[in-house]
């Protein structure tokens, strides 16, 4: 399986700590970095964070996403919701958000979309980290199953990240890649999210794959074997 070349990216969830990260790691990368944000006040702190265009947008109220997506290759989204928000209730920007997101970049051609999920999500066999995600944050974590659901339906070249409990870490590189159901536990960087985030696209071995990733402990028994290949 080919990759088509990686020019212009979109990233949602640009003003949290993955979106970030993959700032960072794009914008020497990418032809166009392009961002989405639901706040017009941080449009400048984006565009000196590197980003190259900003669309202010909300993927709640997601007439705006047709500008977002136009023209791009691939969308990395690192939405997510602080469990402080569960109690006002649905809709989450993990589910609802992407949702809106994947069926405009289905509609837009875009040929990539990469999710931030987390462990726990979907059917498979748990850790007990995992399910102690499920116990905490069951309202998200169902979000974000219902938005894993529609990105496998729609017609696009996709990869599911499912990390544990995210740190402001270094990027080490040094990850456990699994399949769902391998039951891993542990953390991984934001950093280290980041990069598998946008080696995704250009990875043929990760196309249309979902994965539970963490980098401490690591467990070599369970790894996914992949040659993650940055644009």
């Amino acid at each position: 399986m080919s990759s088509a070349p990686v020019e212009t990216v979109l990233v949602a969830g640009a003003t949290g700590g993955t979106g970030r990260a993959v700032m960072r790691l794009a914008q020497s990368r990418v032809d166009t970095l392009r961002v989405l944000t639901r706040s017009s006040d941080a449009a400048a702190d984006l565009r000196a964070a590197g980003a190259d265009e900003v669309i202010v947008a909300d993927l709640l109220n997601p007439e705006g996403l047709s500008a977002a997506v136009e023209g791009v290759d691939a969308v990395l989204s690192a939405v997510g919701t602080a469990p402080t928000a569960i109690p006002s209730g649905p809709p989450f920007v993990d589910g609802a958000g992407n949702r809106a997101l994947v069926a405009a970049a289905a509609d837009a051609g875009v040929d990539a979309f990469v999710m931030e999920s987390a462990v726990g999500v979907g059917p498979e066999p748990s850790s007990p980290l995992a399910t102690a995600f499920d116990a905490f944050i069951g309202p998200l974590q169902e979000a974000k199953a219902a938005a894993e659901a529609a990105i496998r339906d729609a017609p696009l070249r996709h990869t599911i990240l499912r990390p544990g409990v995210l740190t402001n870490g270094s990027r080490t590189d040094l990850v456990t890649v699994a399949d769902p159901g391998a039951k891993l536990w542990g953390v991984i960087s934001r950093a280290d999210v980041a990069r598998l985030m946008l080696a995704a696209p250009t990875t043929p071995a990760a196309h249309n794959r979902t994965f539970e990733v963490v980098s401490k402990p690591r467990f070599p028994a369970r790894n996914v074997s992949i040659d993650w290949t940055l644009p």
